[in-house]
């Protein structure tokens, strides 16, 4: 077990566990496992959600591929030319990230999208890690409260401080912190995040991560 990356068969977690043994059962060709980054080249700005889908990362092994949120996520990235390649939904479509990275504040997925504030807690030694281990990271855009506060954790932030709110941004330490409501399918259906406000908190990431390019 590295330390940016839980092993394939983690067992930090008994319910998270459990629930991808289950899976394994009803969905044999998923990929049923702690979901690893999604790391592109000379990785400036770090991107953090909250876990894998179900129907997504969870079936594909690729951080947001082949769900709604992916669609909007990689979608954006490659208008902002932090991808590159194209988005099919597989983690073989041969997409790469430009200058950034892909994670999970959970590495498993959770039942119903729920991960549980001690399984939270025990994942964050490898989102500490994947951080440590990115030696030109510069800002991490969250995706989500859970992200937000986990990432604040790690960086040891106090999050009074660092009050979640869409299109925040502080600095702690040597790194920029920006962050965004969840570009989940809920979010998007009910106008909390519209493709607009995601599209200029990327920017703004990308911005903070890369100010001289």
């Amino acid at each position: 077990m590295s330390a940016a990356e839980p092993r394939r068969d983690c067992p930090l977690c008994p319910r998270l566990a459990a629930f991808r043994a289950a899976n394994r059962e009803v969905y044999p060709d998923y990929f049923n496992d702690p979901v690893p980054s999604f790391i592109g080249n000379n990785v400036r700005l770090l991107i953090v959600g909250l876990a894998p889908g179900l129907h997504g990362a969870n079936k594909t092994g690729r951080p947001f591929t082949g769900d709604w949120a992916g669609d909007l996520l990689y979608a954006t990235l490659l208008g902002h030319g932090l991808a590159r390649g194209e988005y099919r939904e597989r983690a073989d479509d041969g997409l790469a990230l430009v200058d950034c990275a892909i994670t999970n504040a959970v590495r498993c997925v959770p039942p119903e999208n729920k991960p549980l504030p001690a399984e939270i807690k025990t994942c964050r030694q490898f989102l500490t890690g994947q951080i440590a281990a990115l030696p030109h990271l510069h800002a991490i855009l969250a995706l989500g409260k859970i992200a937000h506060d986990s990432v604040c954790d790690a960086l040891g932030a106090k999050k009074s401080a660092h009050p979640f709110k869409h299109g925040a941004q502080y600095e702690v330490g040597a790194l920029t912190l920006v962050s965004s409501y969840h570009c989940s399918r809920y979010n998007t259906n009910t106008g909390v995040l519209t493709e607009a406000m995601f599209d200029a908190v990327v920017k703004q990431a990308k911005i903070a991560a890369m100010p001289m390019i």
